[in-house]
């Protein structure tokens, strides 16, 4: 029962990495239901937003392995968002 609780568990490392996978999917980084990957560049952007909420709220509160990811995590969902959307535009 106790293995049940600690697996269930969302900490702020998870959160990110879920909200960051939710980007890269947008950005058309990951498997769909078709085994493809499709560009919903919305959806990306929502996300990378909302990472930068999270980093903004959290700021002063997170563990220096959490900014690191979380920094991290930012630049590249930002990159490929901007790579993304020029490919979309030619």
């Amino acid at each position: 029962m106790e293995t049940e609780k600690h697996l269930n568990k969302i900490d702020l490392t998870t959160f990110i990495l879920s909200i960051s996978s939710a980007a890269f999917m947008g950005l058309g980084l990951g498997p769909t239901e078709t085994g493809g990957s499709k560009i919903d560049l919305d959806l990306a952007r929502q996300n990378i937003d909302l990472l930068e909420l999270m980093h903004e709220k959290t700021r002063g509160n997170r563990t220096p392995e959490e900014d690191r990811l979380l920094e991290q995590l930012l630049f590249e969902t930002r990159l490929r968002y901007v790579e993304a959307k020029k490919r979309s535009t030619q």
